[in-house]
């Protein structure tokens, strides 16, 4: 599987876990040179707290366009250490 924003692969693994039709990579896959901190954050009642990343590629923005949880709860512990996208990022096989 592959994350493109922008005709760039942010992402690229064989081993993404699908949780709620989100591909989830591992911290491992990514491509961390378009990726910068967000200050937001948001809540699910069954992974917990989320973090965010917005996708920064060549002088174009994307903000919060990648999510993980830093610290999921038990039911989504097999999410930990991974990376989701949205907003426009594709993800592709």
């Amino acid at each position: 599987m592959r994350a493109i924003w922008q005709d760039t692969v942010l992402a690229e693994s064989d081993d993404t876990i699908v949780v709620e039709g989100n591909h989830y990579f591992p911290a491992t896959a990514l491509r961390r040179e378009y990726l910068r901190d967000s200050d937001r954050h948001s809540v699910c009642p069954w992974k917990g707290t989320a973090s965010y990343y917005d996708v920064a590629v060549g002088d174009r923005l994307n903000p919060a366009a990648a999510w993980y949880y830093p610290e999921p709860k038990d039911a989504a512990r097999a999410i930990a250490g991974r990376v989701a996208f949205w907003k426009g990022v594709q993800v592709v096989d």
